[in-house]
């Protein structure tokens, strides 16, 4: 489905960008994955095969991002699909969210897909596509996200206003929208399994599909977006999140 092509995953080495790294390359695309801890991209390494390219950095530092565009010049020459993925979650009540929590939000994911996607243009070939990772939380009202609903609302809108900016070069824009996912993101600090069973088991109650989704669910829609397959769809958002946002 993607022989021959290059695929950059941000936040590619745990959760939804590990799982959508590991399709993209079995699908037949070279697949490089940027991450901020060389301890979780050594592991996805290993993990995924030699064949990944792991590149460490920040997407809130424009040296990073300029850095990681030489390594994917290097290793590539070229990008066919770009997989914004890193961000981060936590709960802001108005009440008592501090000005570091609203920066590092905003910062990791508005800011970081804003500059993720401008460092990698100019290794973006005609045709590519360009996946922003979005959230259900865009379009409702949930107490004490104000500010992850905020930012990702803002990462939907991208999807929109770079498909026109982008149009004359015909890279397609789109996103996906995931639900409650069991990723690492969901798991407390030292958290047991048994006690993360049991909160994956209470948020599952609130799906109307009974459950917490899968990386892999994500990753099969961040793949149909990534080909051919979805030619037609322009800054469009497909929400995978068990119907929790609709029903």
């Amino acid at each position: 489905m993607l022989d021959g092509k290059t695929a950059l995953v941000t936040g590619g080495s745990s959760g939804i960008g590990l799982a959508t790294a590991r399709l993209l390359r079995d699908n037949g695309a070279r697949v490089a994955i940027l991450g901020s801890s060389q301890e979780k991209l050594d592991r996805a390494v290993a993990d995924l095969g030699d064949d990944i390219v792991a590149l460490r950095g920040d997407v809130t530092s424009l040296d990073d991002l300029a850095r990681m565009r030489e390594a994917l010049d290097t290793a590539f020459g070229g990008l066919d699909i770009l997989f914004a993925n890193a961000g981060v979650a936590f709960g802001t009540p108005i009440a008592t969210t501090d000005e570091a929590a609203y920066h590092r939000m905003m910062d990791v994911n508005v800011k970081g897909v804003f500059f993720t996607v401008q460092a990698v243009l100019p290794l973006m070939r005609e045709s590519g596509s360009i996946i922003l990772n979005t959230s259900w939380l865009n379009q409702v009202g949930a107490p004490g996200r104000t500010l992850l609903s905020a930012s990702k609302a803002a990462v939907r809108s991208f999807a929109r206003t770079l498909s026109a900016e982008l149009l004359d070069r015909k890279i397609r824009v789109n996103a996906v929208s995931p639900g409650s996912i069991e990723t690492p993101i969901h798991r407390g600090k030292d958290q047991s399994e048994e006690d993360f069973r049991a909160y994956a088991e209470k948020v599952g109650a609130q799906v109307p599909l009974g459950r917490m989704g899968c990386p892999e669910e994500i990753a099969a829609a961040v793949l149909f977006l990534a080909s051919d397959a979805s030619s037609y769809m322009l800054g469009a958002e497909i929400v995978v999140d068990g119907g929790r946002a609709e029903l």
